[in-house]
Parts: C-alpha cells; structure tokens; sequence
C-alpha cells in the first residue's frame, strides 16, 4: 500500500500532461464481463486453430456479446458497433453449419 501511495505522490509531484492515470472501471461488472469475454475469445481461437466447429462458433459469439455488454455499460460506441457487427457474423457461421450439413 505505502509503495502506491509514493507513486501517486510522485505522480502528483510532476504536474505532467503525459502521465496518464487508469480510466477504465475495476472490479465492477463491466470488469468481470471484459474478462471473462476475453477468455471465451481466447478459447473460441484455440477451437478455430484446431478446428473443431460449431463450439468455436458458439463460443466467440458468447465473446462478442460479452464485450458488447460491456460498451453498453461504458457506453462506448466504437465497442457497441464493432462487437454487434461481430454478433452477426456469427450467428449467420452458426445458421450455415446448420444448413449446409
């Protein structure tokens, strides 16, 4: 704790423009959905690489509406449309599995 507050001490001494201090929410609920989006990402590309479909499928779209969530709650709109874009794709890679097999 006291090895924080030196660095915000420091930081504080500075009075610098290019000292950029963490904006983004910590261990709220965006948080928690940011984190656990990633990690349903990370394992949708490790089933894609060894290709083992739909389940990577299922698994990135579960991702990408996760992250969507969390520009909903950060109302960041480069992250609502990125990851409704996103959504879309995989839902139609869902419905043609589907319906080509």
């Amino acid at each position: 704790m006291k090895i924080r507050e030196k660095l915000d001490d420091k930081i504080k001494a500075l009075d610098s423009t290019r000292v950029f201090k963490k904006v983004t929410p910590l261990h709220d609920l965006s948080w928690y959905i940011k984190w656990a989006s990633s990690c349903i990402l990370l394992v949708g590309m490790m089933l894609t690489s060894l290709e083992i479909s739909p389940y990577n499928l299922y698994l990135h779209l579960l991702g990408v509406c996760g992250w969507f969530v969390v520009g909903m709650l950060w109302h960041d709109r480069a992250l609502i449309f990125l990851n409704a874009i996103a959504a879309a794709v995989f839902v139609m890679g869902i419905t043609k599995y589907y319906t080509i097999l």
